[in-house]
C-alpha cells in the first residue's frame, strides 16, 4: 500500500479515451489524479493515507464497478465512490447508493457534475479520516488502562456508584475511588457523561443487564 498526504482522485476506466478525458478536466481542475483500467490494476495501488475518492465505471473487464464497491466494503475500506456509466438503470443506482456511493452519473456527464461530485467525495473523506482518529486516539488511551481499571470503567459507565462498584469487584469503596480518578485521568474525561459518550464510541456496554 501506498501512502500519500495530498488529496487523490482514483479513475478506473477500460475505456482509454474516458480515462484520458477525466485526468485532463481533473488536472485542469488542480486536482492530483492516478487512473486505471482494471479494478486489480487498482487494487495493489490504492491510497492509505491522505483524502481521496474513486471515480469508478460500473462495467470493466474481470472485476466489474460494483463488485469491487463490495470488495472495499467487506475490506473495511471507506474510500468514497463516484460511479460512471454508459448504461445505467435504476435498480444498479439504488444499489450503489444503498452501499454508500457518492453519487452515480450517467455518460456524457456534465464535468461540473463530476467536480461537484469529487469535492462531496473529499469532504466526506476527511470527515471519516477525522472520525477515525478520533477513535484511534481513544484505543489508545482505553489500552493503558489496567485490568481492573477496565473492569471499574465499565461499571461505572453502566450506570452504578463506587458502593456499588466495590461489591461488584469485592472491594473498597475508596479503593474503586481511586481507580475511577485513574479512569478520568488516563481516559481525558472530564466528567460521567464524557466518560459515558467514550464508552459508546469504543462500543463498550453501557447498560447494567
Amino acid at each position: 500500500m501506498m501512502l500519500r498526504s495530498a488529496p487523490t482522485v482514483f479513475v478506473i476506466d477500460d475505456d482509454d479515451e474516458v480515462r484520458m478525458s477525466i485526468h485532463g478536466l481533473l488536472r485542469a481542475a488542480g486536482l492530483h489524479s492516478e487512473s486505471f483500467a482494471t479494478a486489480e490494476e487498482f487494487l495493489p495501488n490504492m491510497a492509505q493515507n491522505g483524502p481521496s475518492c474513486l471515480v469508478l465505471d460500473v462495467s470493466l473487464l474481470g472485476v466489474n464497478g460494483l463488485e469491487l464497491q463490495q470488495k472495499l466494503a467487506d475490506a473495511g475500506v471507506r474510500i468514497p465512490i463516484i460511479f460512471i456509466t454508459g448504461h445505467g438503470d435504476i435498480p444498479m443506482t439504488v444499489k450503489a447508493m444503498k452501499t454508500g456511493a457518492v453519487e452515480f452519473l450517467t455518460k456524457p456527464f456534465v464535468d461540473e457534475d463530476l467536480l461537484n461530485a469529487i469535492q462531496q467525495a473529499f469532504d466526506r473523506d476527511r470527515v471519516t479520516r477525522h472520525r477515525q482518529g478520533e477513535l484511534d486516539e481513544l484505543r489508545t488511551r482505553y489500552e493503558l488502562l489496567t485490568t481492573r481499571e477496565s473492569q471499574v470503567m465499565g461499571l461505572v459507565v453502566s450506570g452504578m456508584l463506587n458502593k456499588q462498584v466495590a461489591f461488584e469487584l469485592g472491594t473498597s469503596e475508596i479503593t474503586v475511588k481511586i481507580q475511577r480518578g485513574h479512569v478520568m485521568t488516563k481516559m481525558r474525561a472530564d466528567s460521567l457523561a464524557e466518560l459515558v459518550r467514550m464508552a459508546t464510541k469504543l462500543e463498550l456496554p453501557t447498560n447494567r443487564h
